[in-house]
């Protein structure tokens, strides 16, 4: 399995190599820095060759560190990978010609405050095609939410996730949302009964849906499953199920989304990533 760790030198992106070598086995990840100049102004530009001497030497700074970071925490070593220019698009074209199939992020969850934090990661997980293991903080790397449907995870794609990942002893918990009628558009006066018939259905729906996920959970060895059926919000009722869980990580699915979809509201998924305190591992 080959990844790529995208690093500013800060701490929350080792951290976030560290977490995700506690939940993936047997990979091998490239370590990616960018020295960043899309948010100097042309005056500054202008004085390019001091700047561009200052950002390689810091550059070759953070890749050496970080290669001597792997050796000492067992991590496998690809290579490294020096370049200049804008983060997301850095990282977008590195991960379209190596075809990676995990891209690994720290970010502080602000905004606004460095181009590789935060907003970053966002853009990347929204436009990547691979899947991107995004980390906040360091933490226990033991309590596993799995936030499932029935459209965004095709089963191969769920399955090799799962044949990566190492969930032996982990505490995990799998769950889908349906909405309640009143989050339903309808017209007319609704019949007492009807919403009564569609609330049940929709939790048989969502319960055959966590059986069919536990039976793949169950072919690697993992029978020892936390199931729920919320209702509500998808976003909110994931996001609060974390909170008062603990969750270390949350996993959801996500569609790539094209340059026409960066002006719509967020998804789900990305609501979550601005939202949890966990850590989050979006499929593609």
């Amino acid at each position: 399995m080959k990844a790529l760790f995208c690093t500013d030198g800060s701490q929350i992106s080792y951290g976030a190599i560290v977490n995700f070598s506690q939940w993936f086995k047997n990979y091998t990840a490239d370590i990616l820095t960018v020295a960043d100049w899309s948010c100097l102004s042309d005056v500054v530009l202008s004085e390019v060759s001091s700047i561009s001497s200052k950002c390689s030497n810091n550059a070759n700074s953070i890749l050496d560190y970080s290669q001597h970071f792997f050796y000492e925490n067992n991590i496998n070593f690809g290579r490294k990978i020096k370049s200049c220019g804008s983060a997301v698009d850095v990282i977008l074209s590195n991960e379209k010609d190596e075809e990676y199939e995990y891209l690994i992020m720290g970010s502080n969850g602000k905004k606004g405050l460095q181009k590789w934090l935060g907003s970053v990661s966002q853009e990347v997980a929204s436009f990547s095609k691979s899947s991107v293991y995004i980390s906040k903080s360091s933490n226990y790397s033991n309590k596993v939410v799995f936030a499932l449907d029935d459209s965004l995870i095709s089963s191969r794609r769920f399955i090799s996730t799962l044949k990566n990942m190492n969930l032996e002893g982990k505490d995990i918990h799998i769950l889908t949302v349906y909405q309640t009628p009143e989050y339903l558009f309808l017209e007319g006066n609704m019949d007492s009964n009807w919403v009564v018939d569609i609330d049940e259905k929709q939790k048989r729906e969502g319960l055959m849906l966590l059986s069919q996920y536990e039976e793949i959970f169950n072919d690697f060895g993992y029978d020892n499953l936390h199931k729920s059926v919320l209702s509500g919000n998808n976003a909110e009722a994931i996001i609060k199920y974390c909170d008062e869980n603990k969750a270390d990580l949350v996993v959801c699915g996500m569609r790539t989304r094209n340059a026409i979809s960066k002006i719509l509201p967020g998804s789900v998924s990305r609501r979550i990533l601005e939202n949890v305190a966990a850590d989050v591992l979006i499929m593609k």
